[in-house]
């Protein structure tokens, strides 16, 4: 049996890659944090175009007709490229909402918990929610995911996982917050996060080829090659689980997707700071922002409480726990 991607499966994240590599290089990803635009419409509509919201609708429906396994690879490189928006949400919502599937609709969701939402400034609908909720902006760590606080109706509960979002705010798309979509929601974060792991690997790698002290590059030194090393173990792992995850679907295997992608994420991010030294806490360099988006991505759609709540139901009702 090949877990290995198929040529096929390797091409459309090599497509990717090009794309986001033409399309959302360094340049734009700075001129981004500069301006303060987290979502580009331009961008949007030109991933719609290129199937990347209606991956996984059925080809008589307008879309591409593949599956988990192939959104796990274009999500992991939207990751990597640091691309900000409500990816996650838009691509759940294709087929749900008019326009998400080409991109010429902006979506997002209550994916955050509680009453915060990401990109409701910028969004066009809220997936779950009759019209665009009111809400009041607040900070943010992430300067390419902007809060809001949104105002509950009077006399609905805070939401508080995907099936309270549907009553708290008078929904006509309940169904896609059922449990089936938020675990997709889990996976596809987790390979975001995957990606953005990845890359903070490759940023520390770099830098601690040309960066030179005592006469050597920092790299030769044992310590930094041990951070570096763990790096890559962590987010290798955490890859695996996630292509595993894709294939599987289960359930448990989502959550423990997503719980080792946000410790990559976010350690990696961290131990790349470490390896940059005084200069990876500078606003010029891009590594503060992985750190930043990491942190934001491990709340989304299954912190790891939640997730660690699930693994243990799993286990307590598995035949060999009894």
């Amino acid at each position: 049996m090949d877990f290995q991607p198929t040529e096929d499966q390797r091409d459309l994240r090599a497509g990717v890659r090009d794309l986001l590599e033409g399309r959302y290089g360094r340049e734009a990803l700075r001129a981004s944090v500069d301006s303060g635009t987290a979502v580009d419409r331009g961008l949007w509509r030109e991933l719609g175009a290129a199937g990347f919201f209606a991956l996984r609708l059925p080809e008589s429906e307008g879309g591409v007709g593949l599956g988990l396994p192939e959104a796990v690879l274009v999500f992991e490189e939207a990751g990597r490229a640091l691309v900000p928006g409500p990816l996650v949400a838009t691509h759940l919502a294709a087929g749900v909402v008019p326009g998400a599937a080409a991109g010429t609709a902006v979506v997002t969701a209550f994916d955050l918990g509680g009453d915060l939402v990401a990109h409701l400034g910028e969004a066009d609908a809220v997936l779950g929610a009759d019209g665009l909720p009111d809400g009041e902006p607040v900070r943010a760590v992430d300067p390419l995911t902007p809060l809001h606080r949104v105002r509950r109706r009077a006399g609905a509960d805070a939401p508080g996982d995907g099936s309270a979002y549907g009553s708290a705010y008078g929904s006509t798309h309940r169904s896609a917050y059922d449990s089936t979509c938020v675990s997709e929601g889990a996976l596809l974060t987790a390979a975001l996060q995957v990606g953005s792991a990845l890359r903070t690997v490759e940023l520390a790698v770099r830098y601690a080829g040309e960066r030179e002290q005592f006469g050597q590059p920092i790299g030769a030194f044992q310590a930094v090659k041990h951070l570096c090393a763990q790096m890559l173990v962590r987010a290798e792992v955490a890859r695996t689980a996630v292509y595993a995850a894709a294939v599987t679907g289960e359930p448990g295997e989502v959550a423990a997707a997503k719980l080792l992608a946000d410790e990559a994420a976010v350690l990696g991010a961290r131990d790349c700071l470490q390896v940059y030294g005084g200069m990876g806490f500078t606003w010029e360099a891009d590594v503060h922002l992985h750190l930043k988006r990491a942190w934001v991505r491990a709340e989304q759609w299954r912190t790891a409480a939640e997730a660690e709540e699930l693994l243990a139901a799993e286990l307590l009702d598995s035949p060999d726990t009894r």
